[in-house]
């Protein structure tokens, strides 16, 4: 006999990572793969953040349990940000954030609403907290329908999963919009501002966290250091809110989550200010090219406020991978989003970006 489960969990799909460059190499017997399927950042990271790894490594830091409090990364982060140091809340990256706000603040009987198409882990953590996810559709320019959210909301919500930008589509909502929704939203609900790709954000008036958790204290931000500062691999990431969520957060979380080479690769990444401005501007170039191609070909695509893209061919858009991996190129299939024809691509090193336009300009039978 099996042992018994909770049986929450016989709903929830296993989480389905994009897949690994390795597994492709052994699967296909290829030697060069250039992987723009994880949104990851392809410009790899500060040198001052390896080297601070590197220097852990010749010292007896290794031997000893990490900071617990992040202390030196707290004080950086607080003061870069304008927040106090009780108003941010670490994490072994975003999978862990969101999980333990919703074991924090989700139970059975409550339900949480979530915007459709977006990231997958928001209904997980609902549903194994033993709440019911309602799906609320994006608005018509692919971004987070604030007034589709409001009008799922009842007495039962407990919390609401915001991707800003979001995830697949990359679309965005402003400051101003956001405030509205805030205003009409009830307070005793949890607003979760997820901005894992806040740094490439080039439009108008997008929010600010730090400003908006001091006004509305149902208010959690949600950042990371995979994306804009390529630490993916180290699995860090932080909360911004106010002290009372906290305090709650605080108390469900792992007491050593964050290792000491993420915490000093995180505060040499942060302060190095050349290397930011470095992957946002390759990312714009990049983001341009597309742009360029795409209206010269006449294909669609999503204006995108983060580093990657998406793009609707018009076909089977599981086949068209699998005719990038023969390629040996690594993207997403946007059928996984309930986008059968549409690709979501990596926006990636130059090189790369040009290899996966002349796969689809052969693809499309466009030059």
């Amino acid at each position: 006999m099996a042992v018994a489960h909770r049986k929450v969990l016989d709903g929830i799909p296993s989480y389905q990572p994009a897949k690994t460059l390795e597994s492709v190499r052994r699967e296909l017997g290829l030697t060069e793969i250039i992987k723009l399927s994880g949104n990851e950042n392809n410009h790899g990271c500060s040198p001052d953040a390896a080297k601070a790894i590197g220097d852990l490594q010749s010292a007896l830091t290794l031997t000893r349990y990490p900071d617990t409090y992040g202390t030196l990364l707290r004080e950086e982060l607080a003061s870069r940000l304008g927040v106090k140091e009780r108003e941010i809340v670490f994490g072994n990256g975003s999978f862990e954030l969101i999980t333990i706000i919703a074991q924090a603040f989700l139970e059975p009987g409550l339900e949480a609403v979530i915007p459709k198409p977006s990231f997958g882990w928001y209904a997980n953590a609902t549903t194994t907290a033993g709440a019911a996810p309602v799906f609320a559709p994006l608005s018509e320019n692919h971004a987070v329908d604030l007034d589709a959210i409001l009008e799922r909301v009842n007495e039962r919500t407990g919390v609401v999963w915001l991707c800003n930008p979001n995830n697949p589509t990359g679309a965005y909502f402003t400051a101003a919009e956001l405030e509205s929704f805030l205003r009409k939203l009830p307070s005793r609900i949890l607003v979760v501002l997820d901005e894992a790709y806040i740094d490439f954000v080039y439009g108008e008036n997008p929010p600010v966290a730090a400003d908006l958790i001091h006004r509305y204290q149902n208010v959690i931000s949600l950042r990371t250091f995979s994306k804009v500062y390529g630490l993916a691999s180290l699995r860090i990431g932080y909360a911004l809110a106010d002290e009372s969520i906290v305090d709650v957060l605080e108390r469900v979380k792992l007491p050593i989550n964050t290792n000491a080479a993420a915490q000093a690769a995180a505060l040499a990444a942060l302060k190095d200010d050349q290397f930011y401005r470095y992957v946002i501007s390759a990312n714009a170039a990049g983001r341009e090219l597309y742009y360029e191609t795409l209206k010269r070909w006449g294909v669609a695509y999503i204006p995108t406020q983060t580093n990657f893209i998406m793009l609707d061919t018009g076909l089977d858009s599981t086949q068209i991978v699998q005719e990038y991996l023969k390629e040996g190129a690594m993207i997403r299939a946007g059928a996984e989003f309930g986008l059968p024809t549409w690709l979501r691509i990596t926006i990636g090193t130059e090189r790369e970006n040009k290899k996966v336009l002349e796969i689809l300009g052969r693809l499309l039978g466009k030059s």
